[in-house]
């Protein structure tokens, strides 16, 4: 793997300008009208019991639902689904809240905000590292499969709470220099919600709940399961056995958010207009920011809670995410002012069509 470039967000002193004055591009009937048939076609695509594809253009809502079952009590367009790591996104944005306000900077070591007595060393990860996946960090700590195995088909994630993500923390020792290697880890974000929480005293559920769930107005949307009526079901592979509801234990910053469609195309929308979400505006616009790149030529472009990749066009931003039984997968295009939601209660396997739908989705106009 080639070094990462990496520079913690600001906003860009002239990127509020610009996006003030940059017109909205015109709106395509043509296209606006062909959505619905998408979006439906979507649907019988991913083959999974419930599916959800939404799509917001200028603001103007689409949704199309449906799925292999019985269509359940409440509909669902209505139900909440689990992000899994889709949730990551919403992590940046607290992270950026905090700093807008000026409680944290992004730069603080990791170590002194869980542990103020311990000293940082000579090249601490710092929280910025955390974020962008850049901290030396692996996927998931080393203990962690023997540990979660006994539930690996129920609730694997529960098995490792989060003193245990912590200490594991504490005890790791990087092979790279902070900053230098991107390798993408649920730990590392695991561990900045612990260090952001620890940091400001605050738990980190009411962190999320007042810097983007109530800024944003977004009612459906939490980090804990809403139970029956509230919470859709997921499954597993086969699209038949229903999974329990997903419990992220010591990783919630880094996969516990659950929210409905309508929930999560107004937090798309916010991202594609962040002027009109004052007083998140100057968060919104960092965290679509980009403040890595990585691979051969430095091609792949990330920003602090997003994916970047190009199109004819201009960028589209992403982030996908699974559970045991649900994935999702969210996506907005400043160019042609599209945020797109897709959600679905089927176990992620073999050759799945689910991410590879949307993401064609977005980038196809």
């Amino acid at each position: 793997m080639t070094p990462a470039t990496v520079r913690w967000p600001g906003v860009p002193e002239d990127e509020a300008a610009q996006a003030s004055q940059r017109p909205l591009p015109p709106v395509r009937s043509g296209d606006d009208l062909a959505w619905p048939e998408r979006l439906a076609e979507a649907v019988d695509v991913v083959d999974a019991p419930d599916a959800v594809f939404a799509v917001s253009r200028h603001g103007r809502r689409t949704l199309r639902s449906g799925g292999t079952a019985p269509p359940p009590a409440v509909p669902r367009r209505d139900l909440r689904y689990e992000l899994g790591s889709a949730s990551k996104p919403f992590t940046a944005l607290v992270l950026a809240q905090l700093i807008r306000r000026g409680l944290l900077t992004g730069g603080e070591p990791a170590v002194t905000c869980l542990r103020p007595d311990r000293a940082p060393g000579a090249h601490p990860v710092t929280l910025a590292h955390l974020l962008t996946h850049t901290s030396g960090l692996p996927a998931l700590p080393a203990d962690f499969l023997v540990r979660a195995l006994p539930a690996w088909r129920t609730n694997p994630y529960a098995r490792y709470p989060g003193p245990r993500v912590v200490d594991a923390f504490l005890r790791h020792r990087p092979r790279h220099r902070p900053g230098t290697r991107w390798h993408y880890s649920n730990f590392g974000v695991a561990v900045l919600g612990h260090a952001v929480a620890s940091a400001t005293r605050t738990a980190w559920e009411d962190l999320l709940a007042e810097h983007v769930l109530g800024p944003l107005a977004l009612d459906s949307t939490g980090a804990w399961p809403g139970g029956p009526g509230t919470d859709a079901v997921g499954h597993g592979k086969d699209g038949r056995s229903p999974v329990p509801p997903f419990d992220a234990g010591g990783f919630r910053a880094a996969g516990a958010v659950r929210a409905t469609p309508h929930d999560l195309l107004t937090f798309l929308e916010a991202h594609l207009d962040p002027l009109g979400a004052a007083p998140s505006a100057e968060a919104l616009l960092s965290v679509r920011t980009p403040v890595l790149r990585r691979g051969l030529g430095h091609r792949h472009v990330h920003t602090t809670g997003w994916f970047r990749h190009p199109t004819d066009r201009g960028p589209m931003y992403f982030h996908s995410g699974a559970t045991l039984g649900q994935q999702a997968f969210l996506g907005f295009r400043p160019d042609t002012g599209t945020a797109l939601v897709a959600l679905c209660t089927r176990r992620f396997r073999a050759r799945d069509p689910f991410v590879a739908t949307a993401y064609s989705l977005l980038a196809r106009e």
